[in-house]
């Protein structure tokens, strides 16, 4: 019997953990609002994305990216990053705000939305209340480098530890800014539009928003005052004990129903290799 391609990672990997978990869905959310505090990439998505009109259709396609570049074959995830440099191919202009010519695929934004995501995942998951030792955590970050060679960047282009990760957005933030184009992302991260059935038939505008306030109150204090968001004292510990109870929560349901196509495909395919 052939031995199946356990892709990128593989199962014993930290990827697999950090990103098969729950609770990585909000580090996402988290991801997505610290990207937009870097004017150029945000003016990026602001000018060739859809996202006003189709912001689900926009989560969507970035979860199902993540998910199939950490749990699908080698070729699958080599096949998915082709395709988002061939939309980042096209992607460049200039921002209105800044003056400031952009191209999706310069090295410098590709790290920018690289590292927020990496950082991202691995808060959320830390803050959850699973455990993860440093050794683990820097493993994170260094096999996450092979994430960053799917869209075209030298491994050593991004932070293979935890230390220099930080040390990133310590050199990075003089760069950063609030922009029309972020506080707009922002509106939408809050009250996204839903169907007016959905609104009223069911919870989901109120658990929406419980969410997305929570993603906004694991940003960085730098981050969040940013946004406007006032940082008060305890506020962290009071959001990582909300961060443990929504992970607590999201455990109970099914692994059928939280794993994603991907994952199944994967933990399939291994097994019948066995």
């Amino acid at each position: 019997m052939s031995i199946a391609d356990p892709g990128l990672f593989g199962p014993h990997s930290v990827t697999w953990r950090i990103h098969g978990d729950p609770i990585s869905f909000v580090g996402g959310l988290r991801a997505l609002l610290l990207q937009a505090l870097h004017p150029l990439a945000m003016a990026g998505v602001e000018e060739h994305s859809n996202y006003r009109a189709d912001p689900w259709g926009r989560l969507s396609r970035t979860s199902r990216y993540v998910s199939t570049a950490t749990f699908g074959t080698t070729e699958e995830a080599a096949a998915a990053g082709v395709r988002v440099r061939a939309v980042h191919a096209h992607i460049r202009g200039v921002d209105k705000e800044t003056g400031q010519a952009y191209a999706a695929g310069d090295p410098q934004l590709l790290a920018w939305v690289h590292n927020c995501t990496v950082d991202s995942m691995l808060d959320a998951y830390r803050r959850s209340g699973a455990r993860l030792s440093a050794a683990d955590a820097d493993a994170y970050v260094q096999e996450q480098t092979a994430m960053a060679a799917l869209v075209g960047l030298e491994a050593e282009a991004v932070p293979s530890t935890v230390a220099a990760l930080g040390a990133y957005f310590g050199a990075v933030r003089p760069d950063l800014r609030m922009t029309a184009a972020a506080r707009g992302v922002a509106r939408f991260g809050v009250a996204p539009p839903m169907p007016v059935w959905v609104q009223v038939a069911t919870p989901a505008r109120l658990a929406w928003a419980g969410v997305s306030s929570l993603a906004f109150a694991m940003l960085p204090g730098w981050a969040r005052r940013m946004y406007g968001v006032p940082v008060l004292p305890g506020a962290d510990l009071a959001t990582d004990l909300a961060v443990r109870a929504l992970r607590s929560a999201l455990l109970a349901v099914p692994e059928s129903m939280r794993r994603s196509p991907a994952q199944k495909a994967a933990l399939q395919r291994l097994a019948e290799s066995a």
